[in-house]
């Protein structure tokens, strides 16, 4: 009966998140347990260099942390839309660092980037004053913010600007990213990435290489914006040729924008979404089995 009533509810808000913006709603239906430690912290001096902090309620230093990018096109997009993950990722004992960075028309490939590696930068230095372990490191993001967590495992340039190394990081969390999208056909992406002159080493799949951190990828069989098959499946194949450890998964319940929805309490029942990153991070990528240390 449970269950019965919990798929009910979820049909009536998937109803209304089609008639209203849809972040909101989820955020004001999920409180979680996990505290909003910090808000509106500087990583930078732009106006979009803000992030907010959400802890588990006993962090003690020691916690994993995971950076999550939103997406939005590298468009649009609100750090303050995405409460409903930090407190996701934090309910189950993991420091989440939601950052804000800039978009197009202010700034273009690959400035966003450069904004992100920052974001990254800052987290390892202060992470620890919100019972954060800045050795326990993971990127993750939705969309266009899973392409920044990718570039940030696989470019080594980006890091390296702020004197880190993608070793710093313990793995990434792609949620139907684009890894592989030229030539670009969306009109709001054309811009962002120079189109029609856009850099192949803009697409994250022609980084993969042998020594990247671990990759949990996750994708909608039904997503109709970014082909699963072309980036997620790809992707997973092109890592494990280098030798790299990655697990993919691909849920049939969810589209594009209702996969990360997934993670809010009220939409859990659509996929395993929170879980299967839980499961990932607390087994630090994949390296630690349950009931084992490393």
């Amino acid at each position: 009966m449970k269950k019965l009533h919990a798929a009910l509810f979820g049909a009536i808000l998937l109803g209304g998140l089609a008639a209203c913006s849809p972040l909101p709603t989820l955020n004001a239906l999920s409180p979680g347990s996990g505290l909003r430690s910090g808000s509106g912290l500087a990583y930078g001096d732009n106006v979009r260099h803000k992030l907010d902090v959400y802890s588990p309620e006993d962090a003690s230093a020691s916690a994993p942390v995971v950076v999550f990018f939103l997406g939005g096109n590298w468009s649009k997009g609100e750090r303050e839309d995405y409460a409903f993950v930090g407190r996701a990722l934090a309910s189950r004992g993991m420091v989440a660092v939601i950052p804000d960075f800039r978009l197009h028309p202010e700034v273009s490939y690959p400035d966003f980037l450069d904004d992100s590696a920052r974001a990254l930068a800052w987290t390892v230095r202060e992470i620890a004053r919100y019972g954060g372990d800045p050795k326990r490191l993971f990127v993750m993001g939705h969309s266009s913010g899973a392409y920044n967590a990718a570039m940030m495992a696989l470019d080594a340039q980006w890091l390296a600007k702020q004197g880190m190394q993608p070793n710093a990081l313990r793995g990434w969390i792609g949620l139907a990213g684009p890894y592989d999208f030229l030539p670009i056909e969306n009109p709001v992406t054309k811009p962002v990435f120079h189109f029609p002159t856009t850099p192949p080493e803009s697409q994250p799949i022609n980084h993969a290489r042998a020594g990247t951190p671990p990759a949990l990828l996750i994708a909608a069989n039904s997503d109709k914006l970014v082909d699963p098959v072309r980036n997620t499946r790809a992707m997973a194949a092109r890592l494990r040729a280098k030798e790299v450890a990655v697990q993919e998964l691909y849920f049939d319940k969810v589209s594009h924008t209702t996969l990360v929805a997934s993670l809010a309490a009220p939409l859990r029942f659509l996929a395993p979404t929170l879980d299967s990153v839980e499961r990932f991070v607390h087994s630090d990528g994949g390296r630690i089995t349950p009931g084992k240390t490393n």
